[in-house]
């Protein structure tokens, strides 16, 4: 089955992508093959969540780290409250992809109607009041946390890495991984793939072995919330060093600074029903040259679900620097996000998913 599941999602995984050429795991070389031999190895397939990143080695790497060290590896909190918080975190940023995923991974570990109602977008609906309480959480990013203290870095860590892979996957994939079905074979589909993911879920694989993927790095600023669980800590520090590069190499200096200051802006609000007044209004104070590249990474943060081809046309040069891009603005959102977890600390602006 194992052997089956990889082919599949190899031959799959492909079609799931737009805007940048895939890497196929036949033909990818070092260090990209490393980490897809990591991927499949732990998370029993080639996720295409994790693939797109491919184009940029450094940022697959990141994304892969994170993913593994907060999710997969067992830890305090059990991995269906993680799946929980991705699918109710994927929910409040509009990605349906993740939520299919992920919510068909809480159905396969989750018994009764509630893990059901969370795959369907229903977290209001959910009768339990402890899972309620955290997926509401987990959705809105308010009010006090719903867990013991013990389990913040895992959870809190699902919630940063789902807040960066959903705006990395409304931009580059599709909006679905289930193939376009009559009903009934759908229904089938979904319980097919919430009885794989949930097998794959109780799978038990070792701390930190993602970690050497990145050299070490200074610890990231507004993290501090991780470090009573080492290997999360130093994945975020690991790889958030290896986002922050992939900007200065890929992000001009003047979008950077002009992104990072509405992120910190309590004030500057996402974009209502017309995207592109917003983005004009908000680039202005650019020159001319680098306003593409700031509307692509202004849209990641605040509202990926609706990129577009035309923006995507504008302000790309090749794939690698795409994805470096979004990367970068996808994560700086998220680490804003995340910044709530630890107020005292230095990241207090906030991006507050959408309603």
């Amino acid at each position: 089955m194992g052997r089956l599941l990889k082919a599949a999602t190899r031959r799959i995984a492909p079609a799931h992508l737009r805007y940048v050429r895939p890497v196929p795991p036949e033909t990818a070389a070092e260090p990209v093959a490393r980490v897809y031999r990591q991927v499949e190895a732990d998370f029993g397939m080639l996720a295409p969540p994790v693939a797109l990143h491919a184009p940029a080695p450094p940022v697959l790497a990141a994304c892969w780290s994170i993913l593994r060290e907060t999710l997969l590896v067992p830890g305090r909190a059990s991995r269906a409250d993680k799946e929980a918080v991705a699918a109710a975190v994927s929910l409040a940023n509009r990605c349906p992809y993740c939520l299919d995923v992920h919510g068909a991974a809480l159905t396969g570990l989750l018994a009764g109607p509630d893990a059901a109602r969370i795959a369907a977008g229903g977290t209001d609906d959910v009768t339990d009041p402890r899972l309620r309480a955290l997926v509401r959480w987990a959705r809105t990013g308010v009010g006090p946390e719903p867990f013991p203290p013990e389990q913040r870095p895992e959870l809190a860590g699902v919630a940063l890495i789902f807040h960066y892979i959903n705006r990395m996957v409304n931009v580059f994939l599709r909006d679905s991984p289930l193939p376009a079905v009559p009903r009934p074979a759908e229904r089938v589909l979904r319980r097919t793939a919430a009885s794989v993911l949930g097998r794959l879920g109780r799978v038990e694989i070792a701390a930190g072995s993602s970690l050497d993927l990145l050299p070490s790095a200074a610890p990231l600023e507004g993290t501090g919330w991780a470090a009573p669980v080492p290997h999360i800590a130093e994945a975020l520090h690991r790889g958030g060093a290896a986002i922050a590069a992939a900007g200065e190499r890929s992000v001009p200096a003047r979008v950077r600074e002009l992104v990072d200051a509405r992120l910190n802006d309590p004030g500057f609000e996402g974009p209502g029903l017309d995207a592109r007044t917003w983005l004009d209004g908000a680039v202005r104070p650019l020159p001319p040259v680098d306003r593409p590249a700031a509307r692509m990474a202004l849209l990641t943060a605040y509202a990926s679900y609706r990129i577009t081809p035309e923006l995507v046309t504008q302000c790309r040069s090749d794939d690698a620097q795409l994805i470096e891009l979004t990367a970068w603005a996808a994560f700086a959102a998220a680490r804003r996000i995340a910044g709530r977890f630890e107020p005292h600390e230095g990241m207090r602006g906030d991006v507050s998913p959408p309603a």
